[in-house]
């Protein structure tokens, strides 16, 4: 699925952006057994409740977002509602949870 004006993030300048102290508010759409078993600390809203859930991050319409799934899917559709709903800054996370496992962190479990 291809999503229009979706902006990337390599996992490379997240983990720059995390270290120098400047992250992103980091958006969750797995579901929950997926974050129980790994997670990088973001906020958890599966893709399924993030409309009616959006509520719970209004606050931050104005910051830089980045939304991640297990491999980059269902957080392309996330950042396209998001888009829509009038967050100014969102970006997908590049091959998602997997690609960070391989590039960033191996003791985070590939699933």
């Amino acid at each position: 699925m291809s999503v229009q004006n979706s902006v990337e993030m390599t996992v490379e300048e997240l983990s720059e952006k995390m270290k120098s102290g400047d992250a992103p508010v980091i958006l969750d759409v797995r579901e929950y057994f997926e974050f129980d078993l790994a997670n990088i600390d973001g906020v958890l809203i599966p893709l399924g409740e993030l409309e009616m859930r959006l509520y719970e991050i209004e606050q931050h319409k104005e910051d830089e977002v980045v939304v991640h799934c297990r491999t980059g899917s269902r957080s392309a559709e996330a950042v396209q509602l998001l888009q829509n709903n009038g967050f100014k800054s969102v970006r997908n996370l590049t091959g998602g949870l997997n690609e960070w496992a391989r590039k960033i962190d191996p003791s985070v479990p590939v699933l």
